[in-house]
């Protein structure tokens, strides 16, 4: 799968914000749209419905209060001063200076025609003031004079009967406006929410879209590595929340593509590890000795040494071999360390002394083959046969918890503090180590190395031996799962 051409990303998260964010001012259209209609109808039919009803208060003061005032000032019931008339004037006056400039354009006329009559009103109301305080002047020039106030109020309470009659036609005009305009706003609501619903679903199929395609990418590569193909890699995808899933699957590819190339390369070299240790086991130099010493011991007629001694060495070379499986019970490991050990020690003699402890509840557990023998023969030839008056080699297997611990010690010369750092840093580094070529037997130097590998290979451990060494003698040791069944590879 080739990368395609590069496309431009994209969020899922920011396009369901974007989309929510949209759907959200298309929904709150209708709804302000519906609050500002009402709201600016319900302003308007409130100050026509005040407007109304201070006008509608005036009437009955202009038509009725004011002449029963003036009459009352005639009959001589009251004083012109102790009537009020000047005062219900003024209050009038001032209400309908207030109606005007609240009244809209078209109503205001009769307002101000209201008005301007208030003050003819006001100017027969001062006669009778004068008339009255004129003894001279008769009552009945005063009660024509009322004639013409109650003729003015009747004028004045008739044009604010048309303002009211004005403004109830215009309050039903307003009524009919708004019901249309609610109904235009529930036809344009209704739209909208059409044009949203459309457009959801457009988005909705869109990021489905987006998602499937990614997806179907992953899948596609996954079947293609699933053949084989380790060269496979999904290409980049537009979408923001899966770029870092696609990325991190082509990384896991290329370490597994990786991993697998160092999995041949480990086979390879365990490989080379197994035969190596298979060769060092039917070594021709220990062959011939073993060989020799038996011959010797025959010729010198020890024929149960002879017996004992083949024996042992056909038994080890039984071990060694296995029918060639490469895991074997701790019981028939130990078997083969004892058949070694015990041809080493005819050999040697009083120079070698060795000690086997086995815990016996470990002998049924399965081991790595040819673990232990190496170990024993390293330090056979590097610590006890050089060392004057020989030594002991001390072989101990226990249990610790879920693990077999095995440790190889000896008595031996040891190792000064610069040999065990070059050695343990050339196992680790996984250089082979090389025996003296003056030594006559093979110098096991790379025994360690084949096993500290083979352990580190075959239980996929991150450490192999641990060797531990100083003037008293060398301990090499090392701890594997306890299994009841061998691993496969």
């Amino acid at each position: 799968m080739t990368e395609g051409r590069a496309k431009r990303v994209s969020s899922l998260s920011g396009q369901m914000r974007f989309f929510t964010r949209l759907m959200m001012i298309i929904l709150m259209i209708p709804t302000l749209t519906s609050l500002s209609v009402t709201a600016f109808y319900a302003v308007s039919f409130q100050e026509s419905v005040s407007l109304m009803g201070n006008v509608a208060a005036l009437r009955p003061k202009v038509v009725e209060e004011i002449p029963e005032k003036v009459w009352s000032v005639i009959a001589g019931r009251s004083s012109y001063l102790a009537s009020g008339v000047d005062a219900s004037i003024r209050e009038i006056n001032e209400t309908l200076e207030d109606c005007l400039m609240r009244a809209p354009e078209g109503a205001a006329s009769r307002i101000t025609v209201a008005r301007r009559t208030m003050d003819t009103l006001a100017s027969y109301c001062a006669q009778i003031e004068m008339e009255m305080a004129d003894e001279k002047i008769p009552v009945s020039v005063s009660e024509t004079t009322l004639e013409e106030v109650r003729s003015v109020a009747n004028l004045i309470g008739k044009i604010l009967e048309d303002f009211i009659e004005d403004e109830a036609v215009e309050v039903k005009r307003k009524t009919e406006s708004f019901q249309r305009t609610v109904l235009y706003v529930v036809v344009f609501g209704v739209l909208l929410l059409l044009v949203s619903l459309l457009f959801s679903i457009w988005a909705a199929r869109k990021q489905k879209l987006s998602i499937d395609n990614a997806i179907g990418d992953i899948e596609q590569f996954t079947k293609e590595l699933a053949s084989g193909n380790l060269q496979a890699r999904v290409r980049r995808t537009p979408v923001e929340e899966l770029s870092g899933l696609t990325r991190d699957v082509n990384t896991m590819a290329g370490r597994l593509e990786d991993l697998v190339e160092e999995n041949r390369q480990e086979q390879e070299n365990l490989k080379k590890a197994e035969l190596r240790t298979l060769q060092a086991q039917i070594n021709p130099h220990f062959l011939y000795n073993t060989l020799d010493t038996i011959v010797w011991q025959a010729q010198s007629g020890k024929n149960e040494e002879v017996v004992e001694m083949t024996k042992s060495l056909s038994d080890f070379f039984r071990s060694s071999l296995s029918s060639g499986q490469d895991w074997v019970t701790v019981e028939q490991e130990l078997r083969h360390l004892n058949g070694y050990l015990s041809i080493q020690k005819t050999r040697y003699r009083d120079i070698l002394n060795y000690q086997v402890k086995a815990d016996p509840a470990m002998k049924g557990y399965m081991i790595l083959k040819l673990l232990l023998q190496p170990l024993v023969e390293n330090a056979l030839y590097h610590g006890i046969k050089y060392k004057r008056g020989g030594g002991t080699i001390r072989v101990l297997c226990k249990m610790e918890g879920e693990k077999l611990y095995f440790e190889v010690a000896d008595t031996g010369n040891g190792m000064s503090k610069e040999r065990l750092t070059e050695v343990l840093a050339n196992m680790r580094s996984g250089l082979e180590m090389h025996r003296d070529p003056n030594e006559p037997e093979p110098g096991g130097g790379f025994g360690l190395y084949n096993v500290d590998q083979r352990i580190r290979l075959y239980y996929s451990l991150d450490e192999g031996l641990k060797i531990e060494s100083g003037p008293e003698g060398t301990v090499v040791s090392f701890a594997v799962p306890a299994l009841t069944d061998a691993l496969g590879l």
